[in-house]
């Protein structure tokens, strides 16, 4: 008999949150006290008209929804305030480690600063110590932007290479694939930044994308995913160079019934240094405990296969051994206890 995993079990548990978008943790209570505070018209004056808006059946539908909550978002207290708010639920969710990443494409295209986005968020960061939660950023390159806009974006986050931990990519995949951006992550290696890129699940050509970035641009994690289970060799590719995977149960429900938990198994077995995430939280509708809680229970995850995913996460994230070594430490102590 399996043994019942818990929502105080799964959100208890210390781990490292590797995947989520700071712009994706917009609750709609934020969204409307920064468009009050801002004086922009968003055409909605209540929470129920709010969440009203945030009905989407594919990603393009998503992603206009998304990018137009951003709106709201002017200031450096914005981003600051943006970011303090999720923080302060993952330290609801013991998210010991975050590696938080942020679009400045999707700012600075709309006329707000660099420097607004990147000094309120990194502020936020810095008061996260004060909720014992270690918070670094990575930027972000949005792959439906031009070349150039990548490059100019680059050159810009390097007057703040102390605040930035890695550099990645999102956005729509389609038409856009990673070798569009294989000079932009030359030079961010160069410069020592950490990469990481997303390959979004079922994407046209997407074992091919993944091939690219694994063999090619040489990312240290792969966002998503998950279509690596179509190629054997790459999955021991995978497992050889201790490459992070990065799935997100809820989000991966919009787009996939069985939330490609079976990949997850089947990735987990093999000793893909896989783990779970939460995406874009206030538009997915849970933060990463309820990530693992939904793919524990639908799926009926033992204790140990749960305690894995979370030790992956830490194992695959962008920090020392020895504070890899202390939060494990944590992972079993708390085990011990429950």
């Amino acid at each position: 008999m399996v043994e019942e995993i818990t929502k105080e079990f799964t959100h208890g548990l210390p781990k490292a949150e590797l995947h989520v978008h700071i712009e994706g943790t917009l609750e709609p209570e934020l969204k409307l006290k920064l468009a009050k505070r801002n004086h922009v018209n968003i055409g909605q004056s209540t929470i129920e008209e709010v969440k009203e808006t945030l009905k989407f059946n594919n990603l393009a539908s998503f992603l206009d929804v998304y990018y137009e909550a951003m709106n709201v978002l002017q200031t450096e207290q914005d981003f600051y305030d943006l970011a303090m708010d999720y923080l302060h639920r993952a330290a609801k969710n013991n998210v010991r480690h975050v590696e938080i990443f942020f679009d400045p494409q999707a700012h600075t295209s709309r006329g707000v600063a660099f420097a607004d986005v990147i000094n309120g968020l990194y502020r936020a960061t810095v008061d996260a110590r004060a909720l014992n939660v270690d918070a670094r950023l990575i930027m972000c390159f949005l792959r439906d932007f031009s070349r150039d806009s990548a490059r100019e974006t680059l050159e810009e986050a390097l007057k703040y290479k102390d605040k930035i931990l890695g550099v990645g990519l999102d956005s729509d995949e389609h038409n856009n694939p990673p070798m569009k951006f294989y000079n932009q992550f030359c030079k961010a290696t160069e410069e020592g930044f950490h990469i990481t890129a997303h390959a979004d699940p079922d994407q046209p050509r997407s074992i091919e994308h993944i091939r690219d970035l694994l063999e090619v641009i040489g990312v240290e994690r792969v966002d998503h995913g998950t279509n690596i289970v179509e190629d054997p060799d790459l999955v021991d590719y995978a497992v050889k160079n201790e490459i992070g995977l990065t799935s997100c149960t809820l989000s991966n429900n919009f787009l996939n019934a069985d939330m490609k938990g079976k990949e997850v198994i089947e990735l987990l077995g093999k000793g893909v240094k896989i783990s779970i995430h939460s995406d874009d939280p206030a538009y997915f509708g849970g933060y990463i405990g309820d990530n693992y809680y939904t793919i524990a229970t639908k799926f009926d995850l033992t204790r140990d296969q749960v305690i894995k995913l979370v030790k992956n996460s830490f194992e695959s994230s962008w920090i020392s051994d020895e504070q890899k070594a202390l939060y494990l430490k944590e992972v079993d102590e708390y085990v011990a206890k429950h």
